[in-house]
This record gives C-alpha cells, sequence and structure tokens, in this order.
C-alpha cells in the first residue's frame, strides 16, 4: 500500500502549489474517496484512493502524457518565443507542473505533438538511439517523382551541406502531389529540405505518426487526449512502411 500526503499527490498531478492545495483543501475543494478532506498532510493510498480537486478527478498514474493535434501559427516551446506556445492548447485541467512537449513541429507543421512531464520518457523519445520512426504526410507543389525513393533511401545532401540519414518515401494513391516520408532524425526543416534537395516545395505539412502510434482520425485540429500506457508503448513498437502507407492512406481520406 503505497501511503503518500495528500498535497504532494494532488502537486504531482496538478498545477497547484502546497499552498494552494492548503487552502483548497480548507474550503472542502478536495475529496478522498468521495468525502471532504481538510487537512492537506492527511495520507493517502496513493494507487487506490480516489481523489478528486474542484471536481476534477486525478489519474493514479504519476506521469502525464497528452497528445495534440498541433495547428499551424504555434511554436514548439513551453513559452511564447516566435510565436503562441503550444502549451496554450492544453486545457487547463490536463495541465500538470513540468508539462513540456517531447519533442518538436515547425510551426506551420501540423499533426502529431506529445507532450509530458516525464523527462526520462521524453529522452527515450528524442534519443537518436531509440529509432522511433516520425511519419509525414507532404503536399507538395509539384508531382512526385519516383526517383525521390532512391534518393530519399541513399540519404540525402542538404543545401548547407548536412547529410540526411535514408529515409523512405512513397507517392500517396490517386494523389500525384501528396507523398508519405518515414524519418527516423528530426533536422530543423528536415522534410521541407530535403524535397528541396530534389527540386520539389513542400506547401504543407502534416505528422501522421510517432513510432507505432498514430494520430487518431477523430482527434479535431488544436484538440488534445490524454493516452494510456499502451499508448506509450505503441511510440517504441516496430511497424513496416507498407502498413504505414494504407494507414496514412484511410487517415488522409478521412481528414
Amino acid at each position: 500500500m503505497p501511503m503518500m500526503r495528500l498535497d504532494k499527490f494532488i502537486s504531482e498531478r496538478t498545477e497547484y502549489t502546497r499552498s494552494q492545495i492548503k487552502q483548497l483543501c480548507s474550503k472542502g475543494s478536495v475529496s478522498v474517496n468521495g468525502s471532504a478532506v481538510k487537512k492537506s498532510d492527511t495520507k493517502i493510498d496513493s494507487d487506490a484512493d480516489k481523489v478528486e480537486v474542484c471536481g476534477r478527478s486525478l489519474s493514479a498514474e504519476r506521469y502525464s502524457y497528452i497528445l495534440l493535434n498541433k495547428p499551424k501559427g504555434y511554436v514548439s516551446s513551453t513559452v511564447d518565443s516566435d510565436g503562441e506556445s503550444v502549451l496554450k492548447l492544453v486545457p487547463e485541467d490536463m495541465r500538470t507542473k513540468g508539462l513540456f512537449p517531447a519533442g518538436r513541429l515547425d510551426k506551420d507543421t501540423t499533426g502529431a505533438l506529445l507532450f509530458t512531464d516525464d523527462g526520462e520518457l521524453a529522452h527515450r523519445i528524442c534519443s537518436p538511439n531509440s529509432h522511433i520512426s516520425k511519419v509525414y504526410i507532404a503536399e507538395l507543389s509539384r508531382p512526385f517523382e519516383q526517383e525521390y525513393v532512391e534518393k530519399f533511401g541513399k540519404g540525402l545532401t542538404l543545401a548547407n551541406g548536412e547529410v540526411c540519414a535514408p529515409a523512405k518515401v512513397r507517392a500517396a494513391e490517386n494523389a500525384e502531389n501528396l507523398a508519405f516520408v518515414e524519418l527516423h532524425e528530426g533536422m530543423y526543416h528536415q522534410v521541407k529540405r530535403m524535397f528541396a534537395a530534389v527540386g520539389n516545395h513542400v506547401e504543407n505539412l502534416k505528422r501522421i505518426s510517432l513510432g507505432g502510434f498514430f494520430l487518431p482520425e477523430n482527434l479535431p485540429l488544436g484538440e488534445c487526449m490524454c493516452l494510456l500506457p499502451k499508448d506509450i508503448e505503441q511510440l517504441f513498437a516496430k511497424i513496416d512502411f507498407d502498413d504505414i502507407l494504407t494507414i496514412g492512406q484511410n487517415y488522409f481520406s478521412a481528414n
């Protein structure tokens, strides 16, 4: 039975400070198993007890994992720098201390972006050693050319001399200006720079998967959802690129 102070449990799962939690308890705004608890230092079973703060039920899970279908115009940062922070799109009742985007999407790129307060997981996701693939749908200004497949597969040299690791690219069915790209690295504006290196231009870009986890087709642009442990496991699952093409095609058709 993992016993923990109530204020510590709440502090780890919300943005409230210990002093704020103490005030909420004194006002009767905190309950454990349906009963108001006035003392913030009360010991609770962090696995079994049901805690609510201002009517919000808190998960027993220590860390938060949130997926955003990112729209254009937001920067993947915890502060407003070159635009509004993506954190502004996370509902208040989902926020926790230390929540940050694990990885990044360019300001004008849309799609799957993960938030967490789990630093260890974020490191695993961003580490090159994890080999987590990222799949994008690119809308091109000119028709896709079959020679791109070989060029991407060999590893392109970008305009500034940087060399990309081998990547996979395929044309979408029944759409000559759409392509699917799978990367295992994340250079600045990489997809756009790779297509520029073969004489094309990316008009729009959407990330549809992180590892084996795909952006749900029913998650609206600008909306968030909480992920379960099984979803996190999918981040590190291997998936065949041919399967990606099938899933991605269905996703694009649905959107």
